[in-house]
This record gives C-alpha cells, structure tokens and sequence, in this order.
C-alpha cells in the first residue's frame, strides 16, 4: 500500500514528464511510420544502382564510369576498394565531387532492356504467324497489325503527306510508340517500374525526336542546302524581313520549347498517377487504421484502370506530337505523291 501510495505521489509530481515522455513516444511512432512509408515511396518510384522488383533488391549492377581512365566494377565493395562511393545512386568521389562521365546502368535502364526484349519478341511472333498462314492475323499478330495501320493511317500520314517519306520514317514512329507504350506498361505489371517517369529517359526520347524532326527528316526530303534554306526561312515564321529582331528569337525559343514539352509531358504524366496510388496508400499510413483501407481500394483500382488508359494515350501523343512537328518543319516539301 504504501509502495502504491509513494508511485502515486511521484506520479502527481512529476506530470509534466510523463506527458512529455508520452508526447517524445507519439513522435516516435509517427516518425517510423512517415519514415516507412517515404521509404516505400522513394524506393518504388525512384531510380536505384541495382536490380529491383518492388522494393527488393535482386541483383548488383556494375558501376562503369570514366574518371581519368575508364573504370568497371563489379559491386559497391570494389567501388569504395577505388576511392569511390555512391551518392542519390550515383558514383563520386570520396569527397563529394562527381566523376567525368557516369555510364553505370541503373534499375530504370533494366526495365528499359525488359521493353524492348519484350517489343522485339512480340513483332518475331507476329511475324511468325505471317509467314505460316495466308489467313488474315489473329492473336498478337492481329493487335500488331491494327496499332501499326493505326499509327501509319492516323499519325504519320496525315502529317506527313509524302509517301516515300512516310516508307522511310515510318519504322521510327512504330519504334517510338511502341517503345513508350511498353515501357508504360511494364511499370504497371507488380513489381515493375516505370521508365518513362524518369526524366532521363523521356528526356533522351524527345531529343532523339528533336534530331529527326529538324535535321535527319528535312535533309533527307529537302536535301542537306534544302534544309538548311527551309530552317532560315521558317525562323520568320511567315513575317516580313523587317520583324526579324522580334520573330528570330521567338522561332529559335519555340524550336528548343517543343522537345522539352515533350519530355515534361511524358514524365510529368507517368510519375503522377504512380503518385496518387503511393498517396492513396499513405491514407492507411496516415490514419493508422485499417477502416479507411475499403475506400482506398476502390480509388486504387480506378486509378489503376485509369493508368491503363493513359499508357496508351502517352503513347500516342508524344508520336503524334512529334509527327505534327515534322510535319511543321517540312512544310510545303512533305507534298507529293499524296493518295
């Protein structure tokens, strides 16, 4: 009784610290909690220096990076055996400076490997089903051929109104689309990750489309003096000489602003809707209880089906866009030969 009595009284006078000991604890456990779930964030959407399904790391990738003289190595232990260390995933120096040129493949750079094997494996099988039949495809084969005609009839020509030009490019806009659109859809098989909401690889995408709109399509349908006369002609935008101080500068911004809206459209609508799932599922987190876990289901898988939806359209649009910026460049030369 009297022990009873002596933690009574030394509990009265000590609320102050109890409360705060509570409080310190309450901080604690909300702090592993956010701490888990931003883990589970980073680690799910971000970029990693191995192999990864979900957030579990399968195998080492190797770090190759030039830094006076090229260097391989096999795993993190020879990196550091080299004077080196890892920062964000990427190599540096032991005192934080970066390396001359960093080459190590990345998580992302895997799955960008998985689609194209995947694209590549798909057009073999259809091919395939071609040469054994003389039957209209069915199957793989059949898809193929339809988001092919899709892409030549609805994309490519309208914009392109050449057909020996349309022959010719015709194998980089299915490459493109296809490209994108397995990559989008990888990243939503379980355990997958997107490649397109990195902005590296949306960035080397619109590039790419940046060389061929306004410089391999255009020589090859103007020729090399063509192309060049037609690249200053369309820096007036159609303006008479005069307003050349003012429309140069706004034509030489426009030729840069397209690939980059390119590449912001693409990552910026890839990442969002892996943003919403990952903040859906923080609810959980948030509230601590599994009551709200109905209702973030039901979001979840609308928001699933919606990203469906949206690989596609990714697709579709930045191979649009950028048949629609060729057909900008070329003007008046794409005419000819049009059915």
């Amino acid at each position: 009784m009297k022990q009873d009595t002596t933690l009574q009284h030394s509990s009265a006078q000590h609320p102050q610290q109890h409360g705060q000991s509570h409080d310190a604890q309450h901080g604690d456990h909300a702090q592993t909690e956010a701490f888990t779930f931003n883990a589970m964030f980073n680690e799910n959407l971000g970029d990693h220096g191995g192999f990864y399904l979900f957030s579990y790391h399968l195998a080492d990738l190797p770090y190759i990076f030039v830094d006076n003289g090229p260097h391989f190595c096999k795993n993190a232990s020879e990196l550091q055996a080299e004077g080196y260390t890892l920062h964000a995933g990427h190599v540096v120096k032991q005192d934080g400076s970066h390396v001359q040129l960093d080459l190590s493949p990345t998580n992302f750079v895997i799955f960008q490997w998985i689609s194209m094997i995947v694209v590549i494996a798909l057009f073999i099988i259809g091919n395939r089903s071609y040469k054994k039949s003389t039957r209209a495809p069915k199957g793989i084969g059949n898809a193929l051929e339809m988001l092919t005609m899709m892409i030549r009839d609805t994309v490519v020509r309208p914009n392109i109104p050449n057909d020996k030009l349309v022959s010719a490019y015709l194998p980089y806009f299915l490459s493109v689309f296809f490209f994108i659109y397995a990559m989008n859809l990888v990243g939503l098989l379980p355990g997958g990750h997107t490649a397109t909401s990195a902005i590296g690889t949306t960035a080397g995408l619109a590039i790419t489309a940046f060389l061929m709109v306004n410089i391999v399509i255009p020589a090859k349908a103007m020729g090399p003096v063509g192309a060049v006369k037609s690249f200053l002609h369309h820096l007036l935008g159609g303006a008479p000489w005069w307003l050349a101080p003012i429309m140069v500068p706004i034509e030489v911004v426009g030729i840069f602003t397209k690939p980059f809206a390119l590449a912001i459209r693409l990552f910026a609508n890839m990442s969002s809707g892996h943003i919403i799932l990952f903040t859906l599922i923080g609810f959980i987190f948030f509230f601590n209880t599994a009551a709200v876990s109905p209702v973030v289901s039901l979001f979840s898988i609308f928001i699933y089906f919606l990203e469906i939806l949206v690989t596609f359209l990714q697709a579709y649009i930045f191979t649009m866009l950028t048949a629609v910026f060729t057909g900008l460049v070329l003007g008046d030369h794409a005419d000819g030969e049009h059915h």
